[in-house]
């Protein structure tokens, strides 16, 4: 994948770390096409083995993503239009994702932007962030939020969030378990890079079988997903029990020493 300059998405690569940062001012709102677009950077980074982890970010201090534009709303972009292979803002039903992704989240992130960071795997917040689900003030649903997060936080909690469309800050975001780590506003972007390069350092089908069980299995009942497992029928399991990666790790254990992950 080639870095990307131009547009409402720019992209950076180092090694097998790519940054994904939405620019699309004022407020870094997504329609269809920029959602369409980060669908395809998404893809293209979920296909690419030189890649290991991804980062998203947003330009400015002020606005991560409020979500929908709906200003393009009203300029004729439909709800239940075309957002592209991953869906709203390229991650939230982009299938097979066996990446980890990080959001590092600065400023609002409201309806379909806090969704956006929902779906990403582990979430670093600048001390300015803001949360909110505002959608029923606008008499629609928050459809991903609604799904994910009484699985994330508590049930009560959630619904409150839900129910009331009020904001929080990123204290309680932090207590909630939301996200990872509170940082100060100039030390977001290294903090992302610090935590890519360690993800970047492990072993990828490790974390490739991690996603795809607690994926599958959050939809299964316990026995059923551990005799996946046990049995391989996880398909990037079964890659890695017959990899080289899982006998270089038992050598490395065994021999006292850090690992050479190969992807293979």
């Amino acid at each position: 994948m080639d870095d990307l300059t131009e547009g409402p998405i720019k992209t950076r690569r180092e090694g097998g770390i790519l940054e994904v940062t939405l620019d699309r001012p004022k407020a870094n709102a997504i329609d269809l096409a920029t959602s369409r677009i980060m669908g395809d950077v998404f893809k293209a980074f979920r296909d690419d083995d030189g890649l290991r982890v991804a980062i998203l970010r947003a330009e400015g201090e002020k606005f991560f993503c409020p979500g929908w534009d709906l200003k393009a709303a009203a300029g004729g972009d439909a709800v239940d239009g075309d957002y592209g292979v991953g869906g709203f803002g390229g991650l939230q039903e982009l299938p097979n994702l066996n990446k980890p992704v990080i959001a590092a989240v600065n400023g609002i992130c409201c309806g379909g932007g806090l969704e956006l960071a929902l779906s990403c795997d582990l979430i670093l917040a600048s001390e300015t962030a803001s949360f909110a689900l505002p959608e029923i003030r606008s008499g629609t649903v928050a459809d991903a939020a609604s799904i994910k997060l009484p699985k994330r936080i508590p049930y009560h909690v959630a619904m409150d969030l839900l129910l009331t469309g009020r904001w929080f800050d990123v204290e309680e975001a932090k207590h909630w378990g939301l996200i990872k780590e509170i940082c100060a506003p100039d030390e977001l972007r290294p903090r992302a890079w610090d935590l890519a390069r360690l993800l970047e350092s492990g072993p990828p089908l490790v974390f490739a079988a991690i996603k795809e069980v607690v994926r599958e299995a959050e939809a299964m009942r316990f026995q059923d997903a551990l005799n996946r497992i046990t049995k391989r029928q996880f398909a990037t399991v079964d890659r890695l029990y017959g990899s080289e990666d899982l006998h270089e790790g038992q050598r490395a254990f065994a021999e006292k020493r850090d690992p050479v992950w190969k992807g293979r």
